[in-house]
């Protein structure tokens, strides 16, 4: 008897993983995320993704779209069924084109931030994306990463300008959508169907980016404010002051700081006694002019902006301690290292309007550890674009499935219904988010049917 042949895991030419040692770095997340799969495919051109492609519809297995595997939500972490396989892009480094006069980029999908910034240092420029973490360009795009310095420079969709993408269909058809041509309104913006969707309509191979002036002089503070509500008003105050200057505005939580000092031990507390404030601020000029002549140096136009600040009404700022914003970006960067080893971790990643991160935040405070009281909240983020990282720590040993989830749905719910939040705001969707994706944003089939039918009527 001949049992049944075991179904190709690739196409003829793909670099293919099978040995269970050579996978394992593709079945696990940066949070412990576990998944099988019988075979990790690299194609090293945008030819060999659609090739993969047809190949896993006309086989029947499933695939995981796979960057550079940092994400913090496991999006690109196979399941733990059988029969898939994972898609990798680590091998689609063929291109990096810099365009210096048009200030644009042309990069394959597996290049990581660091080596296109390398490749952007010497004309001057770089990609604007300020993250903790070393993604590929083709993740950041399909997660519509945003970072630090969002209140600067935008999301990763604001510099996109074109896109290469394989189709996720049986024919796998590639399509280039836009180019490096900024002003181009000559019908639907297709790419935004690829852009923040976690590959979710077809895999991105390559784009082509907008790139900006790299940064010459900063300046930064970290920042103890009087009361919660006094961020805002400092935060308005200072847009006003310093205007395009402003480049960062970010808020820390007592715990998630205390954390990162006793996990951390290259990050020192810099706070006068070791006595860690309730919330700091990190806040950061910056410019693209070296300082010159005709320049005030920053470190000055910020110490200048803060000395307005302790003489508005209701004085915002308590304290500020100025220094190399390097060290202090430090601080802000090991945050989630801190938090991680800290305990269980049971994260999230919010968005709200900037006034109802702290009415949110507030809230949680007063309602969870009556509800949850083995929870700690340490919890930090972006307060410039109302981004929050609301981590939240067991502290009684591991949280066991059930647990979890009802917790997510609280949490989630209060943000959603009670401050009209995003349930993911910069991490992409990944697995624990897609019953709210069905729960909250998923399009009613009766607009999908209008839609397709707008689209079939003007013959696209």
């Amino acid at each position: 008897m001949t049992g049944t042949p075991a179904r190709p895991p690739a196409p003829p030419g793909v670099a293919c993983l099978t040995a269970p040692g050579d996978m394992a770095p593709y079945l696990a997340g940066v949070r412990g995320e576990k998944g099988q799969a019988l075979a990790v495919l690299r194609p090293q051109t945008t030819e060999a993704v659609a090739a993969c492609v047809r190949h896993c519809h006309a086989e029947g297995m499933n695939f995981v779209p796979q960057s550079g595997n940092t994400g913090l939500v496991g999006a690109s972490v196979p399941g733990t069924q059988e029969g898939g396989v994972v898609l990798s892009l680590d091998r689609l480094r063929g291109e990096c084109t810099v365009d210096a006069a048009n200030r644009t980029v042309s990069v394959s999908a597996g290049l990581r931030l660091s080596e296109l910034n390398a490749q952007l240092a010497p004309h001057g420029l770089f990609f604007p994306i300020d993250l903790g973490a070393d993604p590929m360009i083709g993740g950041m795009i399909a997660t519509n990463t945003g970072g630090g310095r969002y209140l600067r420079y935008g999301d990763v969709r604001r510099h996109v300008l074109g896109l290469t993408v394989v189709l996720n269909t049986a024919k796998a058809e590639v399509l280039t959508l836009g180019g490096a041509v900024r002003k181009a309104n000559t019908g639907p913006d297709w790419r935004q169907m690829f852009i923040g969707t976690s590959g979710w309509f077809g895999v991105v191979t390559r784009a082509v980016l907008n790139v900006e002036p790299m940064v010459q002089a900063q300046a930064a503070a970290l920042v103890v404010p009087s009361s919660h509500a006094a961020m805002l008003d400092l935060l308005r105050h200072l847009e006003i002051r310093l205007g395009p200057l402003l480049s960062a505005f970010e808020f820390m939580s007592c715990a998630a700081m205390r954390h990162t000092f006793t996990h951390v031990p290259a990050i020192a507390n810099p706070f006068a006694r070791g006595a860690i404030p309730q919330m700091a601020l990190l806040i950061e000029v910056s410019r693209t002019t070296a300082d010159a002549p005709w320049d005030t140096p920053l470190d000055e136009v910020l110490q200048a902006a803060f000395a307005e600040a302790w003489d508005l009404p209701g004085a915002p700022v308590e304290d500020a301690l100025f220094g190399r914003a390097e060290e202090i970006w430090a601080l802000r960067h090991a945050l989630s290292e801190g938090v991680r080893t800290a305990g269980p971790l049971i994260a999230f990643d919010l968005g709200f309007t900037r006034d109802k991160v702290i009415a949110f935040r507030e809230q949680m405070h007063r309602t969870l550890p009556a509800r949850y009281p083995m929870m700690e909240i340490c919890d930090f983020g972006h307060l410039g674009d109302g981004g929050l990282h609301f981590n939240l720590i067991k502290t009684d040993g591991p949280a066991q499935p059930s647990f979890e989830e009802g917790l997510r749905d609280w949490v989630v719910e209060q943000a959603v219904e009670g401050f009209g939040a995003s349930f993911s705001a910069e991490h992409g969707l990944g697995p624990k988010n897609l019953r709210y994706f069905e729960r909250y944003t998923a399009l009613d089939p009766q607009v999908l049917r209008r839609m397709c039918g707008v689209i079939a009527a003007n013959g696209c």
